[in-house]
């Protein structure tokens, strides 16, 4: 017989349905500035700069050090390890910058991808070891909330059933540690878009993804609520022929949702998933305006699509900053344009906490 045992108090559900409600608040979304070391070497040698802790953090700097109209922009930050500990010039945290702009501070918990062994090349996600201990941690630190990223990729025979089943189950967990620790879990399945897929197989394997991971989370009685998914934009591969409009991205990908995604969890902020932070904006703009209706605030959560014309426009020069805080902050606004202006959404008033 099923038992059903309680995991979390009243008071930790409302906290973490709050703060998962406040991170996609009206209006704004999620800035992923949690490229590991070696991905953000990959960026910052496309402009000419040398991976250093130092230009790192300077770069880092310029886009937490923006002008205000950033704030009406972002409700939340990510950001990776090195970054949660790293200072302004001027000796302030980025923490603190962040927070002081009414932004939540969020931190990349996993610790990337290893091979699946029995599968074509597939992967699962490293990093629940000592998970526990680090979620506690990182919220004495100041982090409200996590993110755990999977990658699963198609082929004519992949992502297979065990890939599938194992990074299912392994986001599951992740969620179900960060909950126990007050902070509100982010879960990226990402089904990649390489290959030459058309778009009707990359919304069937979105569907059984998506379908797997929240029978996991049933599974290991995640608290919905306080959850937010940071899923792919249903788009054709990279190497298909056929080129799509965004109204049939956005056809595609609400209608996956909406067979999969339960209407208790709090947000969706999309990633950008390789694409040009044109073709990222106006994706997600055409999601918002897609008129099948949905339960979820539908937000971005970007790394290069807002990232990538500032990190032009610096090239490391430190009489380049200003210009490309500007960057930023353009990319920003103009991913946030064309949201409908009523769309329902829950509030706190809408859950009962208690099992």
């Amino acid at each position: 017989m099923t038992h059903q045992v309680p995991t979390l108090s009243e008071a930790q559900k409302r906290e973490l349905h709050e703060t998962a409600l406040r991170i996609v608040s009206p209006g704004k979304g999620i800035l992923a500035a949690d490229e590991s070391v070696g991905s953000m070497g990959k960026r910052l040698a496309q402009v000419g700069v040398e991976n250093t802790e130092e230009n790192r953090r300077q770069f880092r700097q310029i886009l937490i050090s923006a002008d205000d109209r950033i704030n009406s922009c972002l409700g939340g930050v990510i950001f990776f390890h090195e970054t949660l500990y790293q200072y302004s010039d001027n000796g302030v945290s980025f923490v603190k910058m962040i927070r002081d702009r009414d932004v939540l501070v969020g931190i990349k918990v996993d610790k990337g991808v290893v091979p699946l062994a029995g599968t074509a090349g597939e992967t699962t996600t490293q990093g629940l070891d000592g998970l526990s201990e680090r979620c506690a941690q990182y919220k004495k630190d100041g982090a409200s909330f996590a993110k755990w990223r999977c990658v699963l990729k198609i082929s004519d025979t992949n992502p297979s059933r065990l890939a599938i089943m194992a990074n299912a189950n392994v986001l599951a967990r992740y969620c179900s540690i960060c909950q126990q620790h007050g902070i509100v879990p982010i879960i990226e399945p990402e089904v990649l878009p390489d290959g030459d897929h058309d778009l009707k197989r990359g919304q069937y394997v979105t569907e059984k993804v998506l379908a797997a991971v929240y029978k996991a989370m049933s599974d290991h009685h995640v608290y919905l609520e306080g959850t937010l998914l940071k899923p792919n934009m249903v788009t054709a591969g990279h190497s298909c022929s056929i080129k799509y409009s965004p109204e049939e991205v956005a056809m595609a990908t609400v209608t996956a949702l909406r067979r999969t995604v339960p209407p208790a969890v709090s947000g969706i902020a999309f990633l950008s998933g390789g694409q040009s932070e044109e073709e990222a904006s106006i994706h997600l703009n055409a999601i918002n305006n897609c008129r099948l209706a949905t339960p979820w605030v539908l937000t971005f959560s970007f790394g290069r699509a807002l990232q990538a014309s500032a990190l032009r426009a610096w090239r490391g020069h430190k009489e380049n900053e200003k210009a490309a805080a500007e960057q930023f902050v353009e990319r920003a606004e103009v991913g946030l344009t064309g949201f409908p202006q009523q769309r329902w959404r829950p509030s706190t008033t809408d859950v009962k906490y208690a099992l």
